[in-house]
């Protein structure tokens, strides 16, 4: 008779998954901001600074985008590396903000909302 891994069939034990969920919620969170300054940027509200001449000011946008996903990255990781999450509601918020993010981005989008 097979009792798995140290005779623990059938018991369910509760992994701390927070990190691995801090990293997907943290890159929806980018998405959304990536959509959030290019929105901005066109409603002519906000206009992130070039960092880079070639590039112009969509080098500014990116890095900015960047930024805060990294931020909540660590804020995410620091609050959740050692709890075990509902996976979820994480996966459906980050799939919402990144279809946010990336309806942000396109043009006939802007045309809407300015």
């Amino acid at each position: 008779m097979d009792r798995g891994i140290a005779g623990t069939r059938g018991v369910e034990h509760d992994t701390a998954n927070g990190s691995a969920l801090a990293a997907f919620l943290a890159a929806g969170i980018g998405a959304f901001a990536m959509g959030v300054v290019v929105l901005l940027n066109e409603m002519g509200i906000f206009a992130a600074p070039a960092l880079h001449g070639g590039a112009g000011g969509v080098s500014g946008r990116t890095t900015l985008a960047v930024a805060i996903w990294l931020i909540a990255w660590v804020v995410l990781h620091a609050r959740w590396k050692a709890k075990s999450i509902a996976v979820g509601r994480v996966a459906a918020a980050t799939l919402l903000l990144i279809a946010l993010g990336i309806l942000a981005t396109f043009p006939p989008f802007w045309a809407v909302v300015s």
